[in-house]
């Protein structure tokens, strides 16, 4: 099916992406596009019809008892009304409850009980007299999963494709154009698949908001259930003691933990101990009772700082809140995705071309939770014998995964299983390394692995690899309770590190700033922000801009060059706020529009430099004067703001002006340099 079609049909219907796929696949699986637009206008149709929107619940409600019968398609949750000794069903759009539910129905699809089931639904509507009884009564019901596949001649379609072809079907069928990401990029995707393919699998993933860290588990199966972090209890995750019911780990494939992240959000600590114990046993206790379960966990957060910020202050489960800061929790973790890693999802990243309809792929993932895969490397690879076993099952467990997924016909080149499993010790690495830096009492682990020919191959994370100076580092608790971070061993200086220390390049530095008004003249050239004005910016963590005038391409273009000559002069791991008050485009709808499109994007690429862009936007006419000023004592009065250089005359790809500004001609203005008397030193 073609994965653009989702979009198509839509709407503002807040439904998942498995439920519309559902009704694509019976209408519009074709590569006529007759067919096509045919089987869009009959879903669309459908929707229409018996999709229930909230704001239009009376109407259907009204419709149901008017035609006396009606289907709708609503989420549906169904719970045991003990006192009477029914299951009762409720609607969550429709807002409808209490309508009797035959026991059968509930054996069949006990997902109904818990967390709830999208479904196609028969609704008749009778009133009684008694006005205890419910008047909607539920005629049929059909949960919207597929029934039945062929898992074998799935297995040998994958052997019509190559490795690079089927991991871009896959990839198109989670909703991805392919194209737009690096093989690299495409592995961070598909190991988010691995909870629905592997039993019992604990993924854990951080990174920067909107890079679809929980699309999948929300949009893509009907097995996965994606809560938020604050929303569940041990009876809702795992038992109610007081009706011995089960929770949603005794029904769902994957139980997904959304917004996790929150140092200070609020924890049950006996949530906490009971899920430790599942994650690493695969059981809970219901009483003097043990019972076991199959769902993998997954947690995903947004981080809000940079990779070399949390290395060097930190470490990389930073943002975790207090109680889940374990080491003993986080041991059970199988692999860490560098969220990081993931762009940003833009209007572009999203397929255009055809994919798995993914009620189908779901039900093939979830047939292949039972295969284990996990032994495929040992004929041509051996793991590092200092690899604990909580290592080495989390390393088997995410092989196993992605080898099920790539792999399913069982045939893989040498060079193939070795990529797979290189990924797989990464992502475990990555877990043991941050636990490391937090409980120092654990023994180094040497993570790698030995050929057939004997030669070892060690496995380092990319944030090791990007920023040595932090990752080695590991931290300890002081005497007084606080954080500390060890120095690693001195090693082989950097080729990029300052031929002076820092200390005291930052003094030499600060004896060649001068005060005072310096002007430039009408098509002068020569000016830079790096020479001009970055050398007062050094040292500074916090930084105030005052322009009115942020608002064209070539002005924002400016802001972003001041913020990348900012990021190159501070340490990685520092970061520095950067607050800019500006005035809001008047009366141009369409301007102001550009304007904060600009800003948004410069905020956001600052954030991966380190540079915390904070806007304020203004009145016309609340700002004149257009200055800088820091936290370390410096303000610099710019006479035109940011906004000095002379346009081109035209374009040209070859114009050295458009990449380096030394070569830009300026418009005539002046710059005043002052040092304020308070040097606050940071």
């Amino acid at each position: 099916m073609r994965k653009d079609l989702v979009k198509a049909v839509k709407g503002n219907a807040i439904v998942p992406s498995y439920v519309l796929e559902y009704l694509l696949g019976q209408y519009a699986a074709s590569d006529d596009e007759a067919t096509i637009q045919a089987g869009i206008q009959a879903v669309r149709k459908i929707l229409a019809d018996h999709y229930v929107h909230r704001n239009e619940a009376e109407l259907v409600k009204s419709t149901i008892r008017e035609r006396g019968r009606h289907k709708v398609i609503d989420r549906v949750t169904v719970t045991l009304n003990e006192k009477d000794d029914v299951y009762q069903a409720e609607f969550a759009n429709l807002g409808i409850k209490g309508v009797v539910v035959s026991p059968d129905i509930v054996k069949k699809h006990p997902k109904l009980l818990v967390g709830g089931v999208w479904c196609i639904c028969d609704i008749e509507y009778f009133h009684f007299d008694d006005s205890r009884v419910v008047p909607w009564i539920l005629g049929s019901i059909k949960p919207i999963q597929l029934s039945h596949f062929d898992f074998a001649g799935y297995v040998q379609a994958r052997s019509g494709f190559t490795t690079e072809e089927w991991m871009d079907l896959l990839v198109q069928s989670i909703g991805f154009n392919p194209a737009m990401f690096s093989r690299r990029a495409k592995l961070i995707q598909l190991v988010r698949l691995v909870p629905f393919v592997e039993r019992n699998y604990n993924l854990v993933e951080l990174g920067p908001k909107g890079t679809g860290k929980s699309h999948i588990y929300s949009e893509f199966s009907p097995h996965g259930m994606l809560i938020s972090g604050g929303e569940v209890t041990v009876p809702k995750l795992f038992v109610n003691n007081s009706n011995g019911r089960i929770g949603l780990v005794g029904y769902w494939d994957v139980v997904a933990f959304d917004e996790f992240a929150g140092r200070k959000k609020r924890t049950d600590k006996a949530l906490v101990d009971i899920m430790k114990n599942y994650m690493a046993n695969r059981s809970f206790s219901r009483g003097v009772e043990t019972l076991g379960a199959e769902a993998s966990m997954v947690f995903v957060g947004n981080t809000s700082h940079t990779v070399p910020f949390m290395l060097k202050h930190s470490d990389l489960f930073d943002e975790l809140p207090e109680a889940y800061h374990d080491s003993a929790y986080l041991d059970r973790l199988h692999h860490y995705i560098p969220g990081w890693e993931a762009d940003t999802i833009r209007g572009e990243m999203f397929s255009e071309g055809y994919g798995f309809v993914v009620d189908y792929i779901a039900e093939v993932l979830k047939s292949m939770r039972s295969l284990d895969a996990s032994d495929r490397y040992q004929k041509y690879f051996t793991l590092s014998s200092d690899i604990s076993t909580r290592d080495r099952d989390g390393i088997h467990k995410t092989f196993s995964g992605l080898m099920k997924l790539l792999y399913p016909q069982e045939q893989a080149q040498p060079e193939e299983i070795e990529e797979v499993l290189r990924f797989a010790i990464e992502g475990r690495k990555r877990v043991k390394d941050q636990i490391l830096r937090i409980d120092t009492t654990m023994a180094e682990v040497r993570f790698g692995y030995t050929d057939a020919q004997g030669t070892w191959h060690s496995v380092a994370t990319g944030e090791e690899k990007d920023y040595p100076e932090y990752y080695n580092s590991r931290r300890r608790r002081s005497s007084d309770g606080q954080n500390q971070i060890e120095e690693p061993a001195a090693g082989p200086a950097l080729s990029d590190q300052p031929a002076v220390p820092a200390t005291q390049e930052k003094s030499v530095v600060e004896e060649v700033l001068k005060t005072g008004l310096v002007e430039w003249e009408e098509g002068q050239r020569g000016f830079t922000f790096s020479r001009q004005i970055v050398p007062y910016l050094r040292g500074a963590s916090q930084i105030t801009l005052i322009d009115p005038y942020i608002r064209s391409y070539h002005q924002a273009r400016n802001l972003m060059e001041l913020i990348e000559g900012i990021a190159r002069v501070k340490e990685s791991a520092d970061e520095v706020t950067f607050k800019l008050a500006t005035v809001e485009v008047p009366d141009d709808a369409e301007r102001a529009q550009r304007q904060l499109k600009y800003l948004l994007q410069i905020k956001k690429n600052a954030a991966i430099l380190g540079v915390l862009v904070d806007v304020e936007l203004v009145d016309e006419g609340s700002i004149h004067d257009r200055s800088i000023t820091t936290d370390t004592g410096w303000k610099i009065l710019l006479g035109r703001g940011l906004d000095i250089f002379q346009r081109p005359a035209e374009s040209n790809a070859f114009d050295l002006s458009i990449k380096y500004q030394q070569y830009r001609e300026v418009r005539g203005f002046g710059i005043t340099y002052l040092r304020q008397n308070k040097h606050i030193d940071h």
